[in-house]
């Protein structure tokens, strides 16, 4: 038997031994828990000088309440294109939740689910989460879910001069044109509604965000971008893995030569989709709402939206 069992009565068994123990620790963390914060006696008797104690350990200070004056007027919906990037998700929710609540900015994340088995249509669901936002949301954030901001200074506010480029080809990590307007991209509701909104004709990834920008200019809006950020391609994390998570860059049919061309009556006013279902999901404290998007697709106007 081990030395200090030797020195034990011959009927005392472990388990009476690990009770103690675990008593023993008991004890120990109640009286450093009351210690901390001031409910129990003070060490060497007498009475607590300098007021009350601090909680120990420290307690994160609450998030502030949206209903204060200093948020502002404006709500921004926050649109996220999503299909199956589960991992990216849990991560994106409350980290972009914090960072707004953090810099005041009211809003309401969309996860914008395409639950369909056509190809991915970003720019779609993006026109789907705008119609579906609500009217208690004024401007809308497109924001990719592989993208976090780490540079506070980067401005999420309302948009009320024209489009605002936050993730500019001057901070993201990998795209660097000048005509770059995907990533994260902010618009006033009735800015949106006079691009008519993305073209529903790109399916697969890529190219819609150029399409855009030409909508833009065609709109007669100016964009935007951040000015005074020190931290250059560092201002984000980009959580996507190309081994992992593979692009779907195929081009089917005339999908090549199409995607190059502006959609000059396609938008909001021809988008058809259902709504499969509608859920209040909670992530890690941090709220949103799921929209599960069933889109519809004319195989005769785009016959590239299937994986045929």
């Amino acid at each position: 038997s081990p030395p200090l069992l030797g020195l034990l009565p011959g009927r005392f068994s472990v388990f009476p031994l690990f009770f103690l123990a675990l008593l023993l620790g008991f004890a120990s963390l109640l009286w450093l828990q009351l210690s901390c914060s001031g409910e129990g006696p003070v060490p060497g008797g007498g009475q607590s000088r300098g007021g009350p104690r601090q909680p120990c350990p420290p307690q994160a200070p609450p998030p502030p309440a949206e209903d204060e004056p200093s948020w502002g007027p404006h709500r921004l919906a926050l649109l996220v294109p999503f299909r199956e990037r589960f991992e990216e998700l849990l991560t994106f929710v409350p980290y972009m939740h914090r960072f707004l609540s953090k810099k005041r900015i009211r809003h309401h994340i969309f996860i914008l689910n395409q639950v369909d088995h056509f190809r991915f249509n970003r720019a779609s669901l993006i026109n789907v989460g705008f119609l579906e936002s609500g009217n208690d949301t004024d401007y809308i954030a497109m924001h990719d879910v592989d993208l976090l901001p780490l540079n506070e200074q980067l401005d999420y506010s309302f948009p009320e001069a024209g489009p605002f480029h936050v993730a500019s080809p001057e901070l993201h990590p990998l795209y660097h044109y000048k005509t770059y307007v995907g990533g994260i991209l902010l618009l006033t509701k009735q800015h949106y509604e006079m691009c008519n909104g993305m073209s529903n004709r790109f399916w697969g990834w890529g190219r819609e965000d150029d399409e855009f920008y030409r909508r833009i200019k065609g709109a007669g809006l100016q964009i935007r971008r951040p000015s005074g950020i020190t931290t250059g391609y560092e201002t984000f994390q980009h959580l996507h893995d190309p081994a992992w998570r593979k692009r779907d860059q195929k081009r089917i049919a005339a999908q090549k030569q199409e995607q190059f061309k502006v959609d000059r009556e396609g938008g909001l006013n021809n988008m058809r989709y259902q709504i499969e279902s509608r859920t209040a999901l909670n992530v890690a404290g941090a709220p949103c709402t799921v929209l599960n998007i069933l889109l519809d697709c004319d195989t005769s106007e785009t016959p590239w939206c299937t994986f045929g």
